[in-house]
């Protein structure tokens, strides 16, 4: 009877993809998107560069002037976000380090900040001695509570995150609805996360702060491609680039779509190319990777990922993709994948941080610390499908084969998110 409780939770999760995906229809037209696709003069970053400046003035006029440097840092961190330059939000960490320091660490906003800035770092466990002081002081707990949820989640303590959102219960708050609807994800709840999410889109558009509405389509728009609504999902991100033509992630999201669902290689390239022109993001040369990988351009995937890592070798992103270091590490079946999974289970130690372990030690030749792991750390503890397909392929190495079967079943309900490459290898399990 060991894990019914998964098996049913993730049918739920994507019987209608299995039931739905047809790889080859076609829902997408370029004539939606094209006028997207290239920087536009709807560009935030003339507004956002403009306002730096003027901060940057004012403060070297005023000196002693310490709220400055939180206005610079909010300048620096929405570049960040528009651009994916890291040097964008390590500068917005440097200022909001000043703006803490003057206040010797006693501004519940400023402490909140600097959480903020080291959550985009990847950085939990220092966010959460931010926001523990942030608490203490007391000043706009609500804010600090909805924050340590926001933490909570990524240290994989559940049972802080429930206890925080029964702080700021409110089924008419929008920041309270969209960490509920992130909370009941993790639990495999997905139609409860949509309608979640739904509400927070009416309460978000009510508001008429664009910023909201285009952040809340784009994250319905991933919700619905879990679902396997997929017409949904590109609906919703067509929906944000209106808002912001220069959403880097809503056009990642329908080159997704593309590739992975219309399997149009090419098609899906175009559209990335175009991102990687406004975005400096690493993780862009991955999907390029897996697209030169699915036609077979082995040169092509290799400089993709060449180029990944001459972009993350950078020693200003931190740990900001070692989820992505462990991944290739291991299937190039280096042992440092190991050394890197274990700092992510120490700083995370989240199922999925465990399962970048288990599948370290798998591609290492240790499969059986892998099932130990799998066993103990992923299994009833996760329902993401990447985690689960590891689990399968563990489970087979080691003689589990009505496991890795039972898996291998719903896997297939979860190629659209997985993507086209790995159709082979569930089928082969």
């Amino acid at each position: 009877m060991k894990y019914i409780q998964l098996i049913l939770l993730f049918v739920t999760c994507y019987l209608t993809i299995s039931c739905n995906t047809q790889p080859n229809k076609k829902i997408t037209n370029s004539k939606d998107y094209n006028q997207y696709l290239e920087m536009t003069s709807k560009s935030d970053l003339p507004k956002i560069t403009s306002d730096y400046n003027f901060w940057k003035n004012k403060l070297s006029k005023t000196p002693n002037q310490y709220p400055y440097y939180a206005k610079l840092a909010a300048a620096n961190s929405k570049k960040f976000q528009s651009t994916g330059n890291i040097n964008d939000l390590k500068e917005a960490e440097k200022n909001l380090i000043i703006a803490n320091e003057k206040t010797n660490y006693n501004n519940a906003g400023y402490l909140r900040s600097l959480a903020r800035n080291f959550i985009s770092q990847h950085r939990f466990k220092e966010a959460l001695d931010l926001l523990t002081k942030a608490e203490y002081n007391g000043e706009n707990l609500q804010r600090t509570h909805l924050m340590l949820v926001d933490v909570y989640v990524e240290l994989g303590n559940y049972e802080k995150v429930s206890e925080y959102l029964s702080k700021v219960k409110n089924f008419k708050d929008f920041d309270y609805l969209i960490r509920l609807s992130k909370y009941n994800d993790h639990l495999g709840n997905l139609e409860k996360a949509i309608a979640y999410l739904e509400m927070s889109l009416k309460i978000a558009k009510s508001s008429k702060k664009n910023s909201l509405i285009q952040w809340n389509y784009t994250n319905l728009a991933d919700y619905y491609g879990h679902a396997g609504r997929i017409k949904d999902s590109y609906n919703s991100y067509l929906k944000a680039l209106a808002i912001n033509p220069n959403d880097s992630y809503a056009k990642k999201g329908i080159a997704w779509i593309v590739f992975s669902y219309e399997r149009n290689p090419k098609e899906a390239l175009r559209i990335l190319n175009t991102v990687t022109k406004e975005n400096a993001s690493p993780d862009y040369h991955l999907l390029k990777s897996e697209i030169a990988d699915y036609v077979g351009d082995k040169v092509e995937k290799k400089h993709q990922i060449d180029s990944y890592w001459s972009k993350a070798k950078n020693t200003k992103y931190g740990v900001m993709y070692h989820k992505y270091d462990v991944l290739l590490l291991s299937e190039a079946q280096n042992d440092k994948a190991i050394v890197l999974a274990k700092q992510e289970v120490e700083e995370r130690p989240t199922a999925q941080s465990y399962d970048l372990l288990a599948w370290a030690y798998f591609n290492n030749g240790q499969k059986e610390k892998a099932l130990a792991i799998v066993d103990q750390h992923v299994i009833e503890k996760t329902f993401e499908p990447e985690a689960l397909l590891h689990a399968a392929l563990i489970f087979k190495a080691n003689g589990k084969i009505p496991m890795a079967v039972t898996l291998k079943k719903e896997l297939l309900g979860a190629v659209y998110e997985l993507g086209p490459n790995v159709e082979a290898e569930i089928n082969n399990i």
